[in-house]
């Protein structure tokens, strides 16, 4: 399925904002998976509700659309569900498609579906009702990635990244001995949502002979 035919199969449902299918860096092939942000939550949740399960045509296997688990679980969740009410939004659901061509080893849960809202804001919510995200902050949201090679800089961070949204930091962390990675860096993206797509997009992610961690930084990994 090609980016534009996943447009005309979801643009029935509502207003696209945003469409990606991603793609092996590697080989080029796609890696079966796409996401689709509408202007509207009952965009989405009407083409979730209109295609889940379906059969496209010129497809050999149903796909699976739903909307992602928040990256930011039990805190974060309470927290969105709040703001929704206050701020303007945006909402992706993701397309899971496996085919003949296209062969997954797991479907992930991938793609977000939230609004958009500024760190500003995160931080005084969170701080009047107790709640540490700890991935916010006044410049960004700091997102951990673990298992790097040794020889990963911070010119993998950036394409890896980059495609996403805009990206205002990275930081490989070395050893001070050898300046050899130690397997892990730091991303700091300014929009929230830019930055759940790509740690739902990149958790999981083969680079080279590695499967990526990817999430929030969190107060107890290693500071930036």
């Amino acid at each position: 399925m090609s980016q534009k035919e996943m447009e005309q199969l979801f643009s029935q449902y509502g207003r696209i904002i945003t469409s990606r299918i991603l793609v092996d860096q590697v080989t080029g092939v796609s890696r079966g998976v796409g996401f689709i942000r509408f202007d509207k939550r009952i965009e989405a949740e009407e083409a979730i509700k209109g295609l889940n399960g379906q059969k496209p045509l010129g497809a050999s296997e149903p796909i699976t659309v739903k909307f992602a688990n928040n990256p930011s679980q039990k805190t974060g969740q309470a927290l969105l569900t709040h703001l929704y009410q206050t701020t303007a939004r945006r909402y992706t659901g993701p397309l899971h498609h496996q085919t003949q061509r296209f062969r997954l080893d797991n479907l992930l849960n991938m793609a977000y579906g939230v609004k958009r809202f500024s760190p500003i804001t995160i931080d005084s919510m969170t701080s009047l009702a107790g709640v540490n995200l700890t991935g916010a902050s006044s410049a960004g949201w700091c997102i951990f990635v673990y298992n790097l090679s040794p020889e990963a800089d911070e010119s993998v961070l950036w394409q890896l990244f980059g495609p996403f949204g805009a990206v205002t930091n990275v930081k490989v962390i070395r050893d001070f001995t050898t300046n050899k990675c130690k397997g892990f860096g730091f991303v700091t993206m300014t929009n929230y949502d830019e930055a759940a797509m790509a740690i739902a997009s990149l958790n999981g992610y083969r680079l080279g002979d590695r499967i990526l961690q990817v999430s929030f930084k969190t107060s107890k990994q290693h500071k930036a």
